[in-house]
């Protein structure tokens, strides 16, 4: 019995990839005929190089992209000293696209956009293109070239991914990575300390949208349709599609640059006026901690606590506040705080208040009489079961050591 395929083919009707016929590569729609741009000629081969320049009073969104604070507490976090030793002409900022998001040696960067700012103030990109696999090691030594004079690399999750990426290439071409002995400031972890609670997304767009208020053009792309977009291009030779690619990969790189900007301003100045977002004033708060900067952290918490937080973040920022004065010594400031948490029913309060009284008040009644009522609020408060079982084994412990101390009359 003929099949269903044999019939098909009776009608004439071809079936199965082996009768397709191969795409036809195009030259009408060449890179160099969608995109300005030039051939550059490298030891190692050409490679397609397109540059965008931006004046030194380009803005993106609100932020400017050149850095007018000093990177000094962004040093700090990153704990690498030369970025806030080093002047920001030193800087490059770096964004590739890749044949895939799974890294190894199968990955390859066919579009890698860097830039740098000029003596001056300009900030200029240029985007580095292999039109055909085999341009890679042509690609990596014009880009190499470009990164000589800079010590810094700047990267939005570039410590996970592109760094590794370019590395690996550099490896298997062996050649020399430029990069290599650059100090390396990666924006994506501390865009997820900054906004990790405001923010339902720390990915870079939306960070973009939502923080310094710029908004991309209909020539934006989905990072996940880039790849597809590369590979109809090797197929078909039709570059049209890429300028979309190149708009994002542009981009991206300037919201580097404009996001690094925004940050370094707020930290350098977190008092400011015109940071409006109470959430965004904790998180402050707990980077300023996190350096030891306890004073100013102790002064960004109690400032956040005047503006609009949730309950939620309320709670936990008169914790973080109350512990970290606790830490200072400060307690004439973290009694009130556990009072105000305690008569809101939390009883991590009750029971500062009862190691309060009993080791610095020397009072095990009153001591005594907190951890009664942190037992009492157990019974009430709305907690996970292991989270109350927790609480109930060291009151209880505590409890009997104070009334062993009450009955010594201590």
């Amino acid at each position: 019995m003929p099949t269903l395929s044999d019939r098909l083919k009776a009608l004439g009707v071809k079936t199965g990839a082996n009768d397709l016929p191969a795409p036809q590569r195009t030259e009408q729609f060449r890179i160099d005929s969608v995109l300005a741009g030039t051939i550059l000629p490298t030891e190692l081969g050409e490679t397609f190089v397109h540059e965008e320049r931006f004046a030194p009073d380009y803005h993106h969104g609100h932020a400017s992209i050149r850095p007018a604070a000093p990177l000094t507490i962004v040093s700090a976090w990153a704990a690498d000293a030369r970025l806030g030793e080093l002047p920001i002409d030193a800087f490059a900022f770096l964004d590739t696209e890749t044949s895939g998001l799974a890294g190894g040696t199968g990955t390859y960067a066919f579009l890698v956009g860097a830039a740098r700012f000029t003596d001056e103030g300009e900030f200029v990109l240029q985007q580095f293109f292999m039109r055909d696999p085999s341009e890679e090691p042509a690609l990596l030594d014009a880009l190499g070239r470009f990164l000589a004079p800079a010590q810094a690399l700047v990267t939005f999750n570039g410590k996970a991914f592109d760094a590794p990426l370019l590395n690996t290439r550099y490896l298997m071409h062996r050649m020399p990575n430029p990069m290599r002995n650059f100090a390396h400031l990666d924006l994506l972890p501390l865009a997820r300390r900054l906004w990790r609670d405001r923010l339902e997304s720390r990915a870079l767009k939306y960070i973009e949208e939502n923080v310094l208020q710029a908004r991309r053009s209909v020539e934006e792309v989905p990072g996940y349709e880039i790849p597809h977009l590369y590979f109809d291009y090797l197929r078909t030779g039709d570059a049209r599609p890429l300028k979309g690619v190149f708009y994002h990969n542009a981009m991206d790189v300037v919201a580097m640059a404009a996001l690094l900007s925004h940050t370094a301003s707020m930290l350098a100045d977190p008092f400011h006026e015109g940071i409006e977002h109470g959430l965004d004033v904790i998180a402050m708060a707990k980077l300023y901690e996190h350096l030891g900067e306890w004073e100013t952290a102790a002064r960004l918490f109690e400032r956040g606590l005047q503006m609009n937080l949730g309950e939620q973040y309320f709670w936990e920022a008169v914790r973080r506040l109350s512990v970290l004065q606790k830490r200072r010594g400060d307690f004439s400031q973290a009694v009130p705080l556990w009072e105000q948490a305690a008569a809101d029913g939390h009883v991590y309060a009750y029971v500062e208040l009862a190691k309060f009284y009993e080791h610095k008040r020397r009072d095990s009644m009153t001591a005594l009489q907190w951890t009664k009522s942190a037992l009492r609020q157990l019974k009430h408060g709305g907690m996970p079961s292991y989270v109350r079982k927790h609480w109930e084994q060291e009151l209880r412990h505590r409890r009997e050591r104070l009334e062993a101390k009450s009955r010594k009359g201590q």
